[in-house]
């Protein structure tokens, strides 16, 4: 046994099932690829047990921050200590982790059993410990009538489950999972994101999530990281974030219709509040957060959808026409164009008829607006 592993060894501390303890903390982390730097000086903790999931669009570094912590990434700066040891230079074996891919990853040629039990094999575990070890993690999820099938035989929901048992096989302190369930449809989605909520609630094991679906993020974290071009926008949990944004990239992209963004100019404003509006709204006072503004300065309006409602002709503080109207059953989300041409998204909570060009008046609660500086 190497010295390093020897070290990582002795500083573990276990929990009373035997599973590690796996707090994790990055400080200051960074990767760069020649001169070009991907991930900006992250510093995040995620206590041990926690559901953390990573969410941003394509491209703002969130699967290279966790192929980082599962070892698969060098990196370049910066520090990260998992159950309090730092693992900056351990080999993944060593850090306690196990990953649950996009592609599921798993072995054409091999039975479920042989797939789940495959980290075992490569670690020389007895026959014995590898048959109670796979069939637990079947009996987890539910799948013990699988374990003889091969691959080919199983759906897509049931090959992500095998990746999963696979994981779940190796006892790890943490899970991480690289956007498990992007190539599911929809229906087979929402299954799927449910038994890992299950999963995490019955293991208890610190979980590392990486999605682009914000639904994904909001149903499933106790904790969200929202990342953009490398650096966090801001951490906390799913209703913190949902309803006290720090800024505008946050406010629209957690939140389906993404919230509508209104140019306003500030006509007053003290301490706790602003008066606001615009050429196509009616001056209305909304709460500032903690923010300072000036009158006469610019200012954005952030009003999620789900928020506005329709009320009747010349009593609302929003005035537009209906371009488009979405009936889904429990919602009708409606696009209306404004009198100064811009376009506002509505999502009334019932099944609602309008015809296109229908005049609608919209009113909001001033205390569920947000205003943010115009530059943000």
């Amino acid at each position: 046994m190497s010295m390093l592993r020897a070290i990582c060894n002795l500083g573990r501390i276990l929990t009373k099932e035997g599973r590690e303890m796996a707090e994790i903390k990055l400080r200051g982390l960074r990767k760069s690829y020649g001169g070009h730097e991907v991930i900006r000086g992250v510093d995040i903790d995620i206590a041990d047990g926690e559901f953390c999931v990573f969410v941003g669009p394509s491209g703002c570094g969130k699967s290279t921050l966790l192929r980082m912590i599962a070892g698969l990434e060098d990196i370049t700066d910066g520090t990260l200590e998992i159950g309090g040891q730092r693992v900056n230079e351990a080999q993944p074996r060593d850090r306690g982790v196990a990953m649950v891919f996009q592609n599921y990853a798993i072995f054409p040629h091999m039975s479920v059993r042989e797939n789940m039990a495959f980290g075992l094999t490569i670690a020389h575990a007895s026959k014995a410990e590898k048959a109670a070890k796979v069939q637990r993690a079947a009996e987890i999820l539910q799948m013990e009538h699988l374990l003889d099938r091969r691959p080919s035989q199983l759906s897509g929901g049931q090959r992500q489950r095998v990746a999963i048992g696979r994981a779940i096989t190796r006892n790890p302190g943490v899970f991480l999972f690289d956007e498990p369930l992007s190539n599911l449809d929809a229906a087979l989605r929402m299954d799927m994101r449910m038994e890992i909520g299950k999963l995490h609630k019955q293991l208890g094991t610190t979980m590392i999530y990486v999605t682009h679906d914000q639904v994904e993020a909001m149903t499933l974290a106790d904790k969200i990281i929202v990342l953009r071009d490398g650096q966090v926008m801001q951490a906390g949990a799913p209703m913190e974030l949902y309803q006290n944004p720090v800024n505008r990239f946050v406010a629209g992209f957690l939140g389906a219709p993404s919230m509508n963004f209104l140019d306003v100019e500030i006509v007053a404003a003290d301490n706790e509040t602003a008066k606001v509006a615009r050429p196509s709204m009616d001056p209305i006072v909304v709460p500032t957060r903690g923010r300072r503004f000036v009158p006469g300065a610019r200012a954005v309006l952030g009003l999620r959808p789900q928020h506005i409602s329709a009320c009747a002709p010349d009593q609302g503080v929003l005035h537009g026409q209906v371009t488009l109207t979405e009936r889904l059953g429990s919602e009708t989300v409606v696009d209306l164009v404004m009198q100064d041409g811009k376009n506002v998204i509505a999502a009334f909570g019932e099944d609602k008829e309008f015809e296109r060009g229908q005049r609608v008046d919209l009113i909001f609660a001033p205390e569920q607006a947000h205003l943010f500086e115009q530059e943000s």
